[in-house]
């Protein structure tokens, strides 16, 4: 069953964790032999203990706020995930992350490092066995992209109405790197989740895209933030949510262009369905610039479909 989530054989890489145990791992002799390493984070800080602690808690700081600092102190599972300088991954490095009993501590920690020149795809699911398993998660992803490297994050989270999310997710970028994040936000309990991406070298580019379905008596909180520093950096962040039922959503863009940062691009869009007379979803687009020579943009919409529309299209 479980080779057969990613294809028989594993192609690429697997990790699968159920309430943050490893119940499963397996890596491509090919990859393995060429330097790429997947573990749990658990174990990598055993066996790769001084590459972990050189970028471990470096993208999100434990000091940041309450949660973070709760994550730092009481994180369990997780993976470790590097790609060493000059490898090219073509085939994606899966993970799975189950959940499915109640009050039990859930808070993985995803580190990903791509060194300079190098080529990954990860994808992850984290997921509730059941809509009554109640718990709180407290997942952090931290991604630190070389430069010239290209890195594909892609995230679906599916968990419980009872269970409420939060995610921080955070990756930095060096010069002419690239980081593409897609995210997709199906849960059905409470959610907040907050995918930022630093723009520290010249060049770098940032691509975040994040789908939500808000459903219920759900209320939830998505904000995506691209920060620039390096000049000449690019960001495009879309977010789409649809709101059902009676379901709520904020929705926060964040583009942040620091001084120096000339000749950057920086561009978001925001919009939000409603298809309930009883759903709400607000959008919030931020420019904060402080630099003169750049282009910064963007677009969002709040509303229902037409009646009208509906109608004919019922009919």
């Amino acid at each position: 069953v479980v080779r057969g989530l990613a294809g028989s054989p594993v192609k690429g890489g697997l990790i699968v964790q159920a309430n943050s145990d490893v119940v499963y791992t397996e890596l491509a002799e090919s990859l393995a032999a060429r330097g790429v390493i997947l573990t749990d984070l658990h174990t990598a800080a055993k066996e790769h203990e001084e590459l972990v602690q050189r970028y471990l808690y470096q993208a999100v700081k434990p000091e940041e706020h309450r949660l973070s600092a709760a994550h730092s102190a009481l994180w369990s599972g997780g993976v470790f995930l590097y790609v060493p300088d000059g490898v090219e991954v073509e085939v994606p490095i899966q993970a799975i992350s189950l959940n499915d009993t109640s009050g039990v501590r859930f808070a993985p920690h995803v580190l990903i490092v791509a060194g300079s020149n190098s080529k990954i795809i990860y994808v992850d699911h984290c997921l509730s066995s059941g809509d009554d398993v109640k718990a709180l998660h407290n997942g952090v992803v931290e991604v630190f992209a070389g430069a010239g490297s290209k890195v594909q994050v892609a995230s679906v989270h599916q968990l419980a109405a009872a269970t409420t999310d939060f995610t921080e997710r955070r990756a930095v970028v060096l010069a002419d790197g690239a980081v593409e994040w897609i995210i997709g936000e199906m849960n059905k309990g409470y959610t907040a989740s907050d995918t930022k991406t630093l723009l520290q070298g010249n060049g770098s580019v940032s691509d975040t895209k994040v789908i939500a379905i808000g459903t219920g008596l759900q209320k939830s909180s998505y904000t995506t933030q691209a920060q620039h520093f390096g000049r000449s950096s690019v960001s495009q962040m879309i977010t789409r949510a649809v709101m059902l039922d009676e379901a709520t959503a904020i929705i926060n863009g964040i583009t942040k262009i620091e001084k120096g940062a000339t000749r950057c691009d920086g561009q978001q869009t925001e919009r939000v369905l409603m298809l309930s007379p009883k759903a709400r979803g607000d959008a919030n687009p931020i420019l904060l610039i402080d630099e003169d020579d750049v282009t910064a943009g963007h677009a969002a919409s709040v509303g229902q479909v037409n009646a009208e529309q509906i109608y004919y299209l019922m009919s």
